[in-house]
C-alpha cells in the first residue's frame, strides 16, 4: 500500500515539474539575456526631451509670456492718457449778425447746410497714474522674474526625476540580466536533473528540492522582468518616446 502511494506521488510530482521544466527548456539562456538589451540615448538627450515633453514646464513657459506681456502693458500704460479725437457733423447752421452805426441797426439771419469737421489732441494727467506707475511696473517685473524662477525650478525637478528613473532602469536591467543568467543555468541544470530522475540516479526528495529551486528562480526572473518593463515604460512616458531594441542578429 505504501509502495503504491509512493509511486502515485512520484508520478504526480513528475507530471507537475516536467511541465515546468519543459516550459523552461523552451527558452535558451542567450534569448533571455537578449531581452534585456535596450539602446538608451545619452542622459543629456533624455533630460532635454523630458523638459520639452513636460506639460508643467510648458505651462511655466506660457506663464512667462503672460507676465512679459503684462510688464510691457504696464510700461505703455501712460499712453492711454494721450490721444487724438476727431468729430464730424452735417446739418443746418444758422448765422445771426447785427450791425449798429448809432442811428440804425441792421439784422441778418442766414441758414445753410454743410459738413463740419473737428480734430484735436488731448492729454490727461491722472494723479493716480503718476503716483503708482513705478509701483505697477516694479510689481510686473517681480511677477515676471518669479515666473522665470519657477520655470528653472521645474527644469531642475525634471532633471532629478529623469536621473533617478534612468539609474533605476539601469539597475533593473542589471538585475534582470543576472536573473536571466540564473534562469538559463537553472534550465540547463533541470534538464540534467530530469534525465537523472528518469534513470533513477537521484531520489524524489532531491528532485523535488531542485525543482523547487528552479521554480523560485523562474519566479524571480518573472518579477525582475516585470520591474524592468515598468521602469522602462515610466522613463519612456517621461521623455516622450520609446526606446528601441538593438539588432543583435548582426553581432
Amino acid at each position: 500500500m505504501k509502495t503504491g502511494l509512493k509511486i502515485s506521488l512520484i508520478c504526480l510530482l513528475h507530471a507537475c515539474f516536467y511541465n515546468t521544466v519543459s516550459a523552461q527548456t523552451a527558452v535558451k539562456p542567450d534569448t533571455l539575456i537578449k531581452k534585456t538589451a535596450v539602446d538608451f540615448p545619452p542622459l543629456a538627450d533624455l533630460i532635454d526631451s523630458a523638459i520639452k515633453h513636460n506639460a508643467m514646464f510648458k505651462y511655466r513657459t506660457l506663464d512667462i509670456d503672460v507676465k512679459q506681456s503684462n510688464l510691457t502693458s504696464q510700461r505703455n500704460y501712460w499712453l492711454r492718457n494721450l490721444g487724438v479725437q476727431g468729430d464730424s457733423r452735417y446739418g443746418t447752421i444758422d448765422a445771426f449778425s447785427t450791425n449798429a452805426n448809432g442811428v440804425s441797426s441792421n439784422f441778418s439771419n442766414t441758414s445753410s447746410k454743410q459738413m463740419n469737421y473737428a480734430i484735436g489732441v488731448y492729454v490727461k494727467i491722472p494723479i493716480y497714474d503718476l503716483v503708482n506707475r513705478k509701483t505697477h511696473i516694479k510689481q510686473a517685473k517681480t511677477e515676471l522674474e518669479e515666473a522665470r524662477m519657477l520655470a528653472v525650478v521645474q527644469q531642475d525637478e525634471i532633471r532629478q526625476i529623469v536621473i533617478r528613473q534612468y539609474q533605476d532602469l539601469l539597475l533593473r536591467q542589471k538585475l534582470l540580466s543576472i536573473k536571466s543568467q540564473n534562469l538559463g543555468s537553472a534550465t540547463v541544470n533541470m534538464e540534467m536533473v530530469e534525465k537523472e530522475f528518469r534513470n533513477g540516479v537521484i531520489p524524489i526528495t532531491e528532485y523535488v528540492r531542485l525543482s523547487d529551486m528552479a521554480a523560485r528562480i523562474q519566479a524571480e526572473y518573472e518579477m525582475a522582468s516585470s520591474d524592468f518593463l515598468v521602469s522602462k515604460k515610466i522613463l519612456e512616458e517621461i521623455v516622450g518616446f520609446s526606446f528601441k531594441n538593438p539588432d543583435l542578429s548582426k553581432k
